[in-house]
């Protein structure tokens, strides 16, 4: 019995260091917004681009959105996510949901503004959240890297603050915590400053559909992943 213990614990730490090394991928569960907010968001990005030039532009591989939840899972588990999110979209779907965006909102990022567009919870949309994390969890993995996001195109390395955002999502931006939102882009402190304290029509518009994206630098959506995609 004692030799069995010991053989047990010898091949733990044999194989401990492997499992240490699964290759994990950041991803965000998301929601897509109609053309009405994806216009605006674009509007306003292009607006900070002319402040910010070296900022990144919307598009196809920084898609306007709205995270549900960002996590890193094993990447062999990402085919048993999509199922998953898809249970839930079966019981709760989402697709025509009306919300209301508020403002402008800016967060300090390295001397620069990281802008976006406010967006207010609703029930439906904090019930949502709720089934989508219990339903995800199981395949979350803990202390991810920025070797879990997709790269920059420049080779520049991934700001490490992503990394321990990405960490903390599920606990710290969910429930009443909740900060729905579109990421409209980077600008100027004194630039964006002006955009958040500037008046704001509020507007309503509706959710297109439900994806997951690999994520990049700054929480972008870089890669989609489902549902038009193959893991």
């Amino acid at each position: 019995m004692k030799k069995a213990i010991a053989f047990l614990f010898i091949l733990f730490f044999l194989i401990s260091p492997c499992l240490a090394s699964e290759p994990l991928t950041a991803i965000d569960v998301l929601l897509d917004p109609d053309d009405s907010m994806v216009v605006k968001a674009q509007a306003d990005n292009l607006r900070l681009r002319e402040n910010y030039p070296a900022g990144f532009a919307l598009d196809v591989t920084h898609v306007p959105h709205i995270s549900v939840l960002q996590c890193y899972v094993r990447t062999r588990d990402l085919d048993k996510v999509s199922d998953a999110v898809k249970r839930v979209n079966v019981a709760q779907d989402p697709v025509g949901m009306e919300l209301n965006a508020t403002g402008y909102f800016a967060a300090s990022w390295k001397g620069l503004g990281l802008a976006g567009i406010t967006v207010a919870p609703t029930p439906q949309l904090l019930k949502y959240q709720e089934a989508i994390l219990s339903a995800v969890s199981p395949f979350c993995a803990k202390q991810g890297t920025v070797a879990a996001l997709v790269p920059n195109e420049d080779g520049k390395p991934s700001d490490e603050a992503i990394a321990s955002y990405i960490n903390t999502f599920a606990s710290k931006q969910t429930g009443k915590n909740y900060n729905p939102h579109v990421t409209i882009g980077l600008c100027r402190q004194d630039f964006v400053r002006e955009m958040t304290e500037a008046s704001y029509t509020p507007f309503t518009f509706k959710i297109r559909s439900v994806s997951i994206y690999q994520l990049g630098d700054y929480g972008t959506a870089r890669k989609k992943l489902w549902p038009s995609a193959k893991w």
